[in-house]
C-alpha cells in the first residue's frame, strides 16, 4: 500500500513537473529573465514537494540544464560584479593620491593675483609691480596662453578699471594691516579657480621686502604647489631659507632712525620619531591650504612692507627736496630783500645830495 503510494505521488509529481515544463515552453517569447524565472519557480515547487513527500530518486528537483544555466548566470554576474569592484577601488584609489592643490596640467589660462598699495606718494612703488604685471600679460599673450587678474589694492584697482580690455575677475582692497581672515578669503577665491579647472595655474605679483632700501617686484607660482616644497619664480629662482629679520624705528638725538637686528631661534632636537595617527595624503590636505593661506598673507605683508618703506623712502626724499628748496628760497628771499634795502638806501642818499 504504501508503495503504490509513492508510485501514485511520485507518478503526480512528475505529473506536475511535465505540465509545468509544458507551461514553461509555451512562453518562448518571453526574456531569459521571464524564463529564468519560471525555471526558479519550477526548483521551488519542486523542492517543496519533496519537503512534503520526503527525499526520493523518483522526485526530480531541478534539471540539469537549469542547473548549469543557474551557475553559467551566477558566474557572469560574479564576473561583472569582480570588474565594477575593481574600477570603484581604483578610483577611490585615484581620488586618495590626487590632491587638488598639487595637480599639475596643461596650463591653458592663468591667473595673475597683482598686489598694490591703496594710497600714492610711495615713488614708483605701484608703477614697479604694474609694470612687472604688463610684462607678464605680454608674454602670455606671446605664448597663446589665457589670463585673468586678481587685482588687490585701490591703485591696481583702478588702473585695471579704467581698462576694459583686461580681462579682471576679481577686485580686492588690501587694507592697512592684512590678516590671516583676508589672506584666507583671497585664498578661498583662488582656490576655487584652479580646482574648478577655471585656471591652470596662479601666480602672484607682489613687491618683495628687502631692506628698507630695496625692494624687487616679482612673480612666484602660487599654484600647482611644488613637491619639492618650495615655491619658484618663473626664472627659476626659489626662495632661500634665511634668518628672520626685524627692523627696529627707533630715535637718536630727536632723529628716527633704523637698526637692523638679527633675530635667531633655536630649534630644539626631537628625540624619537614623529609618528603621525593620519594618513599622508590627510595630513597634506589639511597643511596645504594652510601653506597656501600662509604664503598669501606673507606676500600681503611684505607688499605692505614694501610699500610703507618706500613711502618712508619718498617722504624722507621728499623732506631734503623742501629743506633744499626752502634754503635756495631763503637765499633768493635775502638777496632781493637786501637789494631792496640798498635800493632805498641810495634814494634817500640821493634825494638827500639833492636837496642839499
Amino acid at each position: 500500500m504504501a508503495a503504490s503510494t509513492m508510485v501514485g505521488v511520485s507518478a503526480a509529481a512528475s505529473g506536475l513537473q511535465i505540465a509545468s515544463g509544458s507551461k514553461i515552453a509555451s512562453f518562448d517569447g518571453l526574456s531569459s529573465r521571464s524564463l529564468a524565472l519560471r525555471r526558479t519557480e519550477v526548483c521551488d515547487l519542486s523542492s517543496e514537494l519533496e519537503s512534503k513527500v520526503g527525499k526520493s530518486r523518483s522526485v526530480t528537483v531541478c534539471s540539469l540544464k537549469d542547473l548549469r544555466d543557474r551557475i553559467d548566470t551566477v558566474k557572469n554576474t560574479q564576473k561583472i560584479t569582480d570588474a565594477m569592484k575593481l574600477v570603484a577601488a581604483a578610483k577611490l584609489q585615484t581620488e586618495d593620491i590626487d590632491i587638488p592643490l598639487t595637480q599639475i596640467r596643461p596650463v591653458k589660462k592663468v591667473a595673475l593675483v597683482v598686489c598694490t598699495g591703496d594710497r600714492g606718494l610711495c615713488g614708483g612703488f605701484n608703477n614697479y609691480i604694474i609694470k612687472k604685471a604688463e610684462a607678464r600679460m605680454k608674454e602670455l599673450r606671446a605664448l597663446g596662453v589665457g589670463y585673468t587678474i586678481v587685482s588687490i589694492g585701490k591703485k591696481g584697482n583702478s588702473y585695471f578699471k579704467r581698462r576694459p580690455e583686461i580681462p579682471v575677475d576679481k577686485f580686492i582692497e588690501a587694507g592697512n594691516s592684512p590678516t590671516s581672515k583676508e589672506a584666507q578669503a583671497i585664498a578661498d577665491e583662488l582656490f576655487a579657480l584652479f580646482v574648478s579647472e577655471e585656471v591652470d595655474k596662479v601666480e602672484l605679483l607682489y613687491t618683495k621686502f628687502v631692506s628698507l632700501i630695496k625692494s624687487d617686484p616679482v612673480i612666484h607660482t602660487l599654484l600647482p604647489l611644488s613637491p619639492q616644497g618650495e615655491v619658484c619664480d618663473i626664472n627659476g629662482t626659489c626662495l632661500d631659507a634665511a634668518d628672520d629679520e626685524l627692523f627696529r624705528l627707533s630715535t637718536k638725538d630727536g632723529k628716527f632712525s633704523v637698526e637692523r637686528e638679527v633675530v635667531r631661534t633655536e630649534t630644539p632636537a626631537f628625540s624619537g620619531v614623529l609618528q603621525f595617527e593620519q594618513e599622508p595624503v590627510q595630513i597634506l590636505d589639511a597643511l596645504l591650504p594652510l601653506y597656501l593661506n600662509s604664503q598669501l598673507l606673507r606676500a600681503l605683508q611684505e607688499s605692505l612692507a614694501s610699500e610703507l618703506a618706500a613711502r618712508m623712502n619718498a617722504m624722507n626724499n621728499a623732506s631734503e627736496n623742501a629743506a633744499d628748496l626752502k634754503k635756495n628760497l631763503s637765499i633768493v628771499y635775502n638777496r632781493q630783500r637786501q637789494a631792496k634795502i640798498t635800493g632805498e638806501i641810495l634814494e634817500i642818499v640821493a634825494g638827500a645830495n639833492a636837496s642839499g
